[in-house]
């Protein structure tokens, strides 16, 4: 273990675990490995890390688990490790705070400074881009993307990717609006929001067609560089956006 690092009373941390310098493990957790994780995160009570996937195609390979800094995880959370047949690895960036009873699946990836409030779950292979946040309860289909700055509503069950920017919710999901509070909070420019907005337009207030909508894109692009994430979202949709 690295400098500072401290683990609270009947938590257990397996074999093939690092834990990063100023790491804060409570009580009562349990970490396996392959488990890496990085500097000054802190994991609560309850919390099962690192544990091997219920996928019924894994079959016990040293698959591996990598945590970066300075995320807060707290109680009854469980991530699993990756599968052979996926990634072979799950992944969480910096800066997240996954609340109380989350969980993230096998081969899933989490970006940067992301939000899960509790009960939020990712299946498998779910990839959650920075900054996205995901209210209490929602659930997360296999293989969906979730953009960056995207916003999903208290109970919201995901069967498509989620476009940057976008803001859903209901049963099925439904996009809604841009998450206009959160740009504003992450310093987007009133121009920059303007045209993301133009660009939520252009994705589903004018009946357009991928493809139109893509064009439309591109050209708002060209003098706004915040709109290449709606364009990615797009392009990189294999299941088809929220609509």
């Amino acid at each position: 273990m690295a400098e500072g690092v401290s683990v609270g009373p009947w938590s257990i941390i397996g074999p093939d675990v690092t834990l990063g310098e100023g790491t804060v493990v409570e009580s009562h957790v349990v970490v396996k490995g392959p488990t890496t994780i990085g500097k000054n995160n802190r994991i609560f009570q309850f919390s099962s890390v690192g544990e091997d996937t219920p996928d019924l195609k894994y079959k016990g390979e040293p698959t591996t688990l990598v945590i970066g800094d300075n995320n807060v995880i707290r109680e009854g959370v469980t991530i699993h490790r990756g599968t052979v047949t996926g990634r072979s690895e799950t992944r969480i960036g910096d800066n997240n705070l996954i609340m109380a009873y989350a969980h993230i699946g096998h081969d899933s990836v989490v970006g940067n400074n992301c939000i899960l409030v509790n009960n939020a779950a990712l299946a498998g292979h779910v990839n959650v881009g920075n900054w996205a946040i995901l209210s209490g309860f929602t659930l997360v289909h296999q293989f969906c993307y979730i953009g960056a700055h995207s916003f999903t509503g208290m109970g919201s069950v995901i069967g498509k990717d989620v476009p940057a920017y976008i803001m859903v919710n209901g049963s099925p999901a439904a996009a809604k609006s841009i998450n206009k509070e959160g740009l504003r909070r992450r310093n987007f420019s009133k121009e920059e929001i303007a045209a993301i907005s133009t660009g939520y337009k252009v994705i589903y207030r004018r009946g357009l067609t991928t493809d139109e909508a893509l064009v439309e894109l591109a050209s708002l692009a060209q003098q706004y560089d915040c709109i290449q994430p709606l364009i990615h979202s797009l392009q990189s949709a294999s299941r088809g956006i929220v609509r």
